[in-house]
């Protein structure tokens, strides 16, 4: 083999080591090559397999971000609700505050109202109750003469009485209906002098059923008054015969007036020109259901003493 070599040219040798060394490196390098390949390849699969880690983790977290969502929805949607409904407590609590507020405040007032009204001026009397010589209405006013029968003498009237009064007698004359106030306030004493002038003038049987002892008439809470129209002659009796009558009956409850000794009363004999202020509230239920004053009980009576001046 050595000869052979020394046979061969300078050129041969060196093309020779030439191709020795290019064979070599196309060894090595398709080695290398291969190795790279398996190398990337296993770097590519492993990058696959976080790439599948990281998706299924990825999913993971998805579904469980969505599930928070959801459930941070619903704990906002019942925290709404229960918002709501301790709204709608809240609301109901307040109503009812107020509704005791004002509950307190009509009783407060009531009270007022009770507290500056004449507890007499609805109770019986008439044979009931008592009025003492010292009692007299606390605000009495005159009554023009205009609106009076006879100017003799001055008439007097408690004066948120004479308002309502006053607007009756307008009102009836704009009907074309006259009416003059013929007695009004009376005092103890007073009405003491004049039942002892009808004792004398038609014994004492006869003045009793037809007027009230001192103490004891309508007159003396400046409440009543006695009515009488053009045509009697200046006498009261025969009031009932006019049409001034009728119309007393029917519209005096409207300003608060009613009749205290119908036909047929258990106190005195009837006197159709006796009328006396007990409020428009109580003067309409007893028009209403045509009963008179003196059937009710007091304490059913006392219960309209609150609206006694109401319009």
């Amino acid at each position: 083999m050595i000869n052979k070599l020394r046979k061969l040219s300078i050129w041969q040798i060196g093309t020779i080591i030439t191709l020795v060394v290019v064979v070599l490196f196309l060894i090595f390098n398709t080695k290398y090559t291969n190795d790279h390949f398996n190398s990337l390849s296993t770097r590519i699969a492993d990058l696959s397999t976080q790439l599948d880690n990281i998706g299924i983790k990825l999913s993971s977290t998805t579904a469980d971000l969505s599930k928070n969502i959801t459930q941070t929805h619903d704990s906002l949607n019942d925290a709404l609700n229960q918002q709501k409904q301790n709204s709608a407590v809240i609301a109901q609590q307040l109503g009812n505050y107020q509704q005791q507020v004002s509950t307190v405040s009509s009783t407060v007032s009531t009270l007022q109202k009770l507290s500056n009204t004449d507890q007499q001026l609805l109770e019986k009397y008439s044979k009931v109750f008592f009025l003492n010589e010292y009692y007299a209405p606390a605000k009495l006013t005159p009554i023009p003469g205009t609106y009076e029968y006879s100017e003799t003498k001055q008439l007097m009237l408690q004066n948120d009485v004479w308002t309502h009064l006053n607007k009756l007698i307008d009102d009836a004359k704009k009907e074309n209906t006259t009416l003059y106030v013929y007695s009004a306030y009376r005092s103890f004493n007073e009405q003491s002098a004049l039942k002892k002038e009808y004792k004398i003038i038609y014994g004492a049987g006869t003045a009793n059923s037809f007027s009230a002892d001192q103490g004891y008439s309508e007159h003396q809470l400046g409440t009543t008054i006695d009515l009488i129209t053009p045509g009697l002659g200046g006498v009261i009796d025969g009031f009932d015969t006019t049409p001034a009558y009728q119309w007393m009956l029917n519209n005096a409850y409207r300003y608060g007036f009613i009749l205290s000794y119908p036909k047929n009363n258990t106190f005195y004999v009837y006197e159709p020109w006796h009328w006396r202020f007990v409020g428009i509230k109580l003067a309409t239920y007893l028009h209403n259901q045509g009963k008179n004053f003196y059937d009710l009980d007091q304490r059913t009576i006392d219960t309209y003493l609150v609206n006694f001046f109401d319009p």
